[in-house]
């Protein structure tokens, strides 16, 4: 089972930490926030890893290298602009091959233990399974419900769920119907509620989505101090 981080957006909201370096290289705990995800994958027993790339491309490129430090394999999928999430998995298409595959947003830090859904496959081709985590306060009311079997409905009004970790596994054909360019997830996503096929599972760990400089700041800080504490 290959593994995709998404890494080729700009960071917008962190400028000017983003105008010279790409988001995914802004370090917490003393790395790279993707040097985290690609340390989890590759004790998970993920051997192949396939980057999007675009915004300050190089230096995504020259950190990761052929991923060999890690003991991984990464391919890169290079867009010459930014396509957002679904547009960017889908350009890395045919890298990712025939069979499902995990995407983690770049963005995000996660302890989720990945292997758990190493090999998993969603109920059928055209479905998808997202890992969902309690609403930070930036987005008190989250993205999603999730019913007792495990599927994802839509946010009911007034009502609160919970919110999209950005990992999740999803197979070639449930972009199947999407064209080139850029293009983001949600309305897949959407459109698979109402078909009835999307799954989801809730992860009560540490999650971050690290959005702005104060919040990079603050879990910097947070897993700095954890390390410090760590007997040894």
């Amino acid at each position: 089972m290959k593994a995709m981080i998404l890494a080729a957006g700009v960071g917008e909201r962190m400028r000017p930490l983003t105008d010279h370096t790409p988001k995914p290289l802004l370090a917490v705990g003393g790395r790279a926030l993707i040097a985290h995800h690609l340390d989890r994958l590759a004790q998970a027993g993920f051997s192949e890893v396939v980057i999007n790339v675009s915004h300050l491309a190089e230096q995504i490129v020259d950190y990761c290298g052929d991923g060999r430090r890690w003991g991984v394999s990464i391919l890169y999928s290079h867009e010459s602009q930014p396509l957002e999430t679904a547009g960017g998995i889908f350009n890395a298409l045919p890298l990712l091959g025939d069979e499902p595959f995990l995407v983690v947003n770049g963005d995000v830090w996660i302890d989720y233990p990945f292997a758990r859904l190493l090999g998993y496959r969603p109920a059928s081709p055209e479905c998808a399974h997202l890992v969902m985590v309690g609403n930070p306060a930036q987005h008190p009311r989250g993205d999603f419900q999730l019913d007792d079997q495990g599927w994802v409905r839509e946010l009911a009004p007034g009502a609160s769920g919970y919110t999209y970790a950005g990992v999740g596994v999803y197979s070639p054909s449930f972009f199947a119907a999407m064209d080139p360019g850029k293009m983001p997830l949600r309305p897949l996503l959407d459109a698979a509620i109402r078909r009835g096929c999307l799954s989801g599972e809730y992860y009560p760990g540490h999650w971050e989505d690290v959005g702005t400089p104060e919040r990079l700041r603050s879990l910097d800080e947070a897993l700095l101090g954890v390390a410090h504490r760590a007997p040894g």
